[in-house]
């Protein structure tokens, strides 16, 4: 999953809230593939080219472009311009193969219920231990439960809901392949970033009397909301 920036002009002070947002939080762009919305800039905006080096010197590793005018020099050097969306895309279904042709001889016996049942992947995942600053959890099945704290600069990604029996400092993304119904809950909100769906929240965004407490946060259409846990 792709983090997307959405620069706003004026670009210079645009940049001085990023790097503000950097100094919060050095490891917040470690490793993480980047795509630039430039679909806010105005056609005649100057310098476009020059603006994606100068994220690219910040340790932004940046894979592709939104938005890019075909008259803004330098652009193409940052990756192949991608279709905009405001929104990390739904997962795509694959429609089912066609019926093989009927054989003249005979098809084996399905086998039975009990080996699919032994063949079933797990639906969840449950880690026993906290997890340390750089590392990354991902499930994208269904839910992760971590049984500790997720320190400042971790991430746990799960396909679906994400529960964290501890201090969640780090990077919470819950709904990762399209899952709206998708929440997370952990027992004290210190987080870098909580996001569902693709609709995320900041440390900056987060409401300042929840920082500290249980909470659960979820999707009310677009919308993230968080309440204190009882």
């Amino acid at each position: 999953m792709a983090l997307v920036l959405s620069p706003e002009p004026p670009l210079a002070d645009w940049l001085v809230a990023l790097d503000a947002q950097i100094y919060r939080s050095p490891t917040f762009f470690d490793a993480r593939p980047v795509v630039v919305d430039l679909g806010s800039l105005s056609r005649e905006q100057q310098g476009v080219g020059e603006f994606l080096g100068m994220l690219e010197q910040r340790g932004i590793r940046i894979i592709g472009t939104e938005g890019a005018h075909p008259s803004w020099e330098g652009v193409e050097a940052w990756g192949r311009p991608l279709p905009g969306a405001g929104k990390p895309g739904k997962p795509i279904e694959v429609p089912s193969a066609a019926p093989a042709p009927a054989q003249p001889v005979a098809q084996p016996a399905v086998e039975p219920p009990a080996a699919e049942a032994a063949s079933a992947e797990p639906a969840a995942l449950v880690i026993d231990h906290p997890i340390r600053s750089g590392q990354s959890i991902i499930f994208e099945r269904g839910d992760v439960t971590i049984l500790g704290s997720v320190a400042s600069g971790a991430e746990v990604i799960a396909g679906g809901s994400v529960h964290i029996y501890g201090a969640l400092r780090g990077r919470a993304i819950a709904g990762l392949l399209g899952n709206a119904k998708a929440r997370v809950f952990c027992r004290k909100l210190q987080a870098e970033l909580v996001a569902i769906d693709g609709v995320y929240q900041t440390a900056d965004d987060m409401p300042s009397n929840l920082i500290g407490q249980a909470v659960q946060a979820w999707l009310d259409g677009e919308q993230m909301k968080f309440t204190a846990l009882d």
